[in-house]
């Protein structure tokens, strides 16, 4: 609700950028806009594509590991593909998007089904000691919060299409509101739906538990589990990839990025260069060895901006007590929220400090940029003529025209 409350306050495109731009100015908004770029979108586009690829992939190979070539060169197909759909028209995007939601929700309650089915009649063995092998540490706690919360991983991209919305004081709220409590609902009871068919160690020891869940329930059928776990990472790409060119659009907009990325195609209006580099940048990211490493990094620097944006409510509400706030929520919401996040900030550095220092690293990196890519006005002639060579060469490659840097 915090987050329904600055997206009907401020009500532009960017999410955590625009918000943290609005309270507390450019600088920290570019170093969010920064991490985003180099780890945040591209890690998580990787990884989820990597998923689809694995679950399409793994099943043909049924006797032996199925090539990491064939897997890397599926993912970056999936992310080209749907960068392709995304540029050709925004409206095939959403149709994508809805129609790959409607399949994982499928997947998930003949997943729920078959485990009340199983729970009713069969070994609730797996319920009879829940926590046995489980930490107390709140280190590991923490963590363990990374690693589940890549799963709800698109909570906040309607946020970052705020100004493409249809009537966004009522609609932003709304999906707020509605969407998130339906998807904790329907994973845990997922979550439930496993332990009643499997136990904690083979979930462990597989590679895809949906897969093994079907193998041990639906018989000839369990076939369909690999294909719809890979629809559903194929529109959780699709998202990624609607929302973050959104990001790099707007970013280029306040004179934050390179301004070829602040283009509009004149035919399908869709911001394709900002398309074609997320895909690029997604598709390196595959090349990463380490790319699973990155999740941490990324969660634990997601986390720190969400929180700074958070905070951002709280200040705004101080800075600018009389602005219209369509939705307005009680303090205790975001003072609460805070709390969780500097929680989930500070307890992984009794286990790992290298993690949470490496992920400060990769902000720190930014302030450089920050200082000759937007302070340093004064560029060399022969430096902004390459730019603006550079952007005409976009403007005709991709058809598309610039936009207006607007003052706030």
């Amino acid at each position: 609700m915090c987050y329904a409350e600055l997206g009907t306050l401020i009500l532009k495109s960017g999410a955590d950028y625009a918000y943290i731009k609005e309270a507390f100015g450019s600088f920290p908004a570019f170093l969010y806009l920064w991490v985003a770029i180099i780890i945040i979108f591209p890690t998580g586009n990787a990884i989820t594509a990597l998923t689809f690829a694995n679950y399409i992939i793994e099943p043909l190979f049924p006797d032996c590991d199925a090539p990491g070539s064939a897997i890397t060169l599926l993912a970056a197909l999936c992310i080209t593909f749907l960068t392709f759909i995304n540029c050709w028209h925004v409206k095939w995007a959403t149709r994508v998007q809805d129609v790959f939601t409607c399949t994982k929700v499928l997947a998930l309650i003949i997943v729920i089904i078959t485990g009340i089915v199983f729970l009713v009649i069969g070994d609730r063995e797996s319920f009879q000691e829940p926590w046995e092998g489980s930490t107390t540490e709140p280190g590991r706690f923490a963590l363990a919060f990374y690693s589940g919360l890549f799963s709800y991983a698109g909570w906040n991209y309607l946020n970052f299409i705020t100004e493409e919305l249809k009537n966004p004081y009522r609609n932003l709220p709304r999906a707020i509101g509605i969407s998130i409590p339906l998807v904790t609902g329907i994973y845990v009871l997922a979550n439930i739906a496993y332990f009643a068919v499997l136990t904690p160690q083979e979930m462990i020891a597989s590679k895809a538990t949906a897969v093994t869940f079907a193998d041990r329930t639906l018989g000839v059928m369990s076939w369909i589990m690999p294909l719809f776990v890979a629809c559903s990472t194929f529109g959780s790409v699709n998202g990624a990839i609607l929302t973050s060119s959104r990001l790099f659009f707007v970013g280029a907009r306040n004179g934050h990025l390179p301004g070829f990325l602040a283009t509009i195609c004149v035919k399908y209006l869709t911001p394709i260069p900002a398309l074609v580099v997320g895909c690029i940048l997604s598709c390196v990211m595959l090349s990463t060895s380490d790319i699973y490493v990155l999740i941490n990094y990324a969660a634990f620097v997601e986390t720190l901006f969400i929180t700074i944006s958070v905070v951002g409510l709280m200040y705004l509400r101080w800075t600018k007590p009389d602005e219209k706030r369509p939705i307005k929520v009680s303090l205790a919401f975001p003072i609460f929220f805070v709390f969780i996040c500097v929680f989930l900030l500070v307890m992984p550095l009794t286990i790992d400090p290298s993690e949470v220092k490496m992920g400060i690293f990769m902000i720190l990196t930014g302030i450089p940029v920050y200082i000759l890519g937007v302070l340093w006005k004064k560029k060399p002639l022969s430096f902004r003529s390459l730019v603006d060579k550079f952007t005409l060469l976009t403007q005709k490659v991709f058809y598309v025209v610039r936009e207006e840097l607007k003052e706030d």
